[in-house]
């Protein structure tokens, strides 16, 4: 089944990523400007800016029990944004690598952890990786050599996680240990040959939707890996999906494009059969997220070496 897509908003991203349905609004990043959006209730209306950091900024996941803060995996670690618009570092484990690296996708699980991969600002071959950050406010590295790292997401039960790898074309599942989070043996549930997957949702039944950059296409894959359904955009980089109960947002990249048309960069939206769920929030441990007035002034402003 094909079906066609129209956007919805006036604003034209030069890279659109990591849309999440947060349960009461929809926010997404303008990545490499830095730019933490929101999309008002009018989905004609433009998007507003959140916050801005001074570095490239992958995505974000609320932070439960405080409103209005959201961690994020942005310039070379791990970033807390706070209402009142200051920021902190938890970590930057990717600070002074070689060759240079930067914060990709993120997202938090059902558990409460955020997961973030990191990649080279190049794509460097195999130079990304996958960081967790436990509740703890732990941060550690639990994958190496991903070339870009796209996702993760994973199933409601928490017992699966998608990751893709753009660099290499390929989806992988990867099992996950419920009380400890530590990742089995992975398996290829998706290669795929016409463009590279980017971001990605999983809805109710469990099906993969991927955002297929450079084609121009968003396809459903159901748990065993069929593809299912495809829809087409008249943009030619999806970027990000994320599923707002049964409609489905996609944001697209105007980056790296010549000529873009005049939908490239743009969000888009369509209804479809299977709903998904909110993001899940990360869930920190009380003591792990200050309150805006404990954190440094250098910290304050996102300064830093990132």
């Amino acid at each position: 089944m094909t079906a066609e897509l129209r956007p919805t908003r006036p604003d034209r991203l030069e890279l659109g990523e990591g849309i999440r349905w947060t349960g009461t609004g929809i926010v997404l990043v303008d990545l490499l400007a830095g730019r933490l959006l929101a999309a008002p209730g009018d989905p004609t209306a433009p998007l507003r800016t959140v916050a801005r950091l001074p570095v490239p900024l992958g995505a974000v996941a609320p932070v439960a029990g405080r409103p209005d803060t959201w961690i994020a995996a942005a310039g070379t670690g791990i970033c807390l944004l706070h209402p009142d618009g200051t920021s902190d570092w938890p970590a930057r484990p990717e600070d002074g690598a070689a060759p240079p690296r930067r914060m990709n996708d993120a997202v938090a699980d059902p558990s409460g952890r955020f997961w973030a991969g990191s990649m080279g600002y190049d794509a460097d071959e195999a130079a990304g990786a996958l960081y967790r950050v436990d509740r703890d406010g732990t941060v550690e590295r639990v994958l190496d050599g991903v070339t870009v790292p796209d996702g993760p997401v994973f199933t409601p039960d928490g017992r699966s996680m998608y990751l893709a790898d753009s660099g290499w074309g390929v989806v992988r599942r990867y099992p996950v240990a419920p009380a400890t989070a530590r990742l089995g043996a992975p398996e290829v549930f998706v290669t795929v040959d016409d463009g590279s997957p980017d971001g990605m949702a999983v809805d109710a039944e469990c099906a993969v939707w991927i955002a297929v950059r450079g084609s121009a296409k968003v396809r459903r894959h159901l748990p065993d890996g069929t593809p299912d359904r495809t829809l087409r955009l008249p943009a030619r980089r999806p970027a990000g999906v994320c599923l707002e109960g049964g409609v489905l947002h996609v944001t697209t990249a105007r980056l790296g494009l010549h000529h873009p048309g005049p939908y490239d960069g743009a969000v888009f939206g369509v209804r479809v059969e299977v709903p998904g769920s909110p993001a899940a929030p990360y869930r920190p441990t009380a003591s792990v997220v200050p309150t805006p007035s404990a954190v440094a002034p250098d910290e304050a402003t996102g300064r830093g070496t990132a």
